[in-house]
């Protein structure tokens, strides 16, 4: 199972949020280029970075941080959050990035997003589905859709390679991520790559996903709080 550790970007800082709420944000870097680097100087290969002012605005915002990221280091990026254009992903992808990952359009212009993978293939494309009590959450998580997260796979499942699924009740809360959910999904996309994010405070919690068989596991907070260590990490998925 891929580690994919997390860099939240807001006013060119590495953030983390509790439950999507912009107004519980806590620093943990005035540099997300050098966090990156450390990522990977300890072993790392995978990044995820979010411009969460992007995903609240509509709009990237944090290109320019993007960008060094992708100079600097080896690490293989997704990137989500405010990519609403043609432009934007041409953007995303000129700046070095491997994934483009699609949230709130993949639930507000299906054809939009189905053109982009026909375009880019559906390796390149990430669908991030956000979800609340397994509803839809769009807009930077402000606001629940009445589509179950599963009505929005099914839109897609045929033509993509990686899901992103965030429990938003869990995320940034270190209290255990939504086993029951991603074995759910398991059963239902087993030839989809999924990727789990939200909730995971410690090794058992990613000891858990590998076991249900998972491609890859978002972890934030529990690395930039010391819930988990590089050294824990290392030879163990």
């Amino acid at each position: 199972m891929e580690i994919i550790p997390a860099i939240d970007i807001i006013d060119g800082k590495c953030v983390r949020l509790i439950q999507g709420n912009y107004s519980q944000c806590k620093i943990y870097s005035e540099d997300p280029v050098s966090m990156a680097k450390k990522f990977e100087a300890s072993g790392l290969k995978r990044l995820h970075v979010v411009d969460l002012e992007g995903a609240k605005s509509s709009r990237v915002v944090n290109m320019r941080v993007l960008e060094q990221i992708c100079k600097s280091t080896g690490l293989t990026v997704d990137f989500g959050g405010g990519i609403k254009s043609d432009r934007d992903l041409r953007d995303v992808f000129n700046a070095g990035v491997a994934l483009a990952c699609i949230g709130s359009m993949a639930q507000t212009r299906v054809e939009k997003v189905l053109e982009w993978i026909d375009l880019y293939g559906g390796e390149k494309i990430i669908i991030g589905v956000d979800s609340w009590n397994t509803k839809v959450c769009i807009q930077g998580w402000k606001k629940v859709t009445g589509t179950t997260i599963f009505e929005l796979i099914d839109r897609y499942k045929e033509r993509i390679k990686y899901l992103m699924c965030t429990d938003i009740t869990r995320d940034g809360t270190l209290e255990g991520t939504a086993v029951n959910l991603y074995a759910d999904l398991r059963k239902r996309y087993p030839l989809l790559n999924l990727i789990a994010s939200g909730g995971i405070g410690g090794m058992e919690d990613l000891e858990r996903l590998a076991h249900l068989g998972l491609y890859g596991a978002i972890v934030g907070k529990a690395i930039y709080e010391n819930k988990i260590t590089f050294a824990e990490l290392r030879g163990r998925f």
